[in-house]
């Protein structure tokens, strides 16, 4: 298990507020996307010991996936 106080906690803790946050700005569910957020960072982080890179790269295709899903819905 790998120690909770290093860089990778901390940017999980930076992207859940973030998304948390954008979806209080966008009338979003935002424990939805912190939860969604936090376990992604989690399965890269923990699971697959993936770096920091991998961390930024599965952030933005949350992103990107939770936009394109707005949109579909909207439509």
């Amino acid at each position: 298990m790998l120690p909770f106080y290093s860089w990778n906690f901390v940017l999980l803790v930076v992207f859940a507020v973030f998304y948390y946050r954008a979806a209080e700005f966008e009338n979003g569910p935002g424990m939805l996307w912190a939860g969604l957020s936090m376990a992604i960072s989690a399965l890269i982080w923990q699971w697959l010991h993936w770096g920091l890179l991998a961390m930024f790269l599965g952030q933005i295709l949350l992103f990107i996936g939770i936009g394109v899903f707005r949109v579909i819905r909207d439509k």
